[in-house]
């Protein structure tokens, strides 16, 4: 297995200002949100660097593609949410078209990465 700096990975500093740019946009979420969707939201989006940078530690690659599964998993739960935020004028068509791309695209890395780690 090759080790991974997560900090030195695309992937992980990609996902790590998707949580910062989720926190920021939920702020201004209606305060009934609070225990709904700001904390499913934010709680996805630091999903997502924290599986990538744990399973970067773990001794086998089978290990951490379980990780980087579980950071796709909350990626697709993340876009989910941001749908449903859209949908409830919660954000803009154009902040969303933003987001949208931006958890597209860390989406398709964590899947290409994943498919180049070789299991043995």
């Amino acid at each position: 297995m090759v080790k991974h700096n997560f900090k030195k990975l695309i992937i992980w500093k990609n996902s790590l200002e998707l949580v910062f740019e989720t926190y920021r946009i939920t702020k201004s979420f209606p305060i009934e949100e609070r225990f709904g969707l700001i904390s499913q939201l934010n709680r996805c989006a630091v999903s997502i660097p924290s599986n990538i940078a744990e399973g970067s530690s773990k001794s086998s690659d089978k290990h951490f593609k379980t990780y980087l599964e579980t950071a796709l998993g909350s990626a697709f739960e993340w876009e989910t949410q941001i749908i449903i935020a859209k949908g409830l004028n919660y954000i803009t068509e154009g902040k969303f078209k933003e987001l949208e791309k931006n958890i597209n695209d860390i989406q398709k890395m964590i899947s290409s990465f994943k498919d180049k780690i070789q299991i043995k």
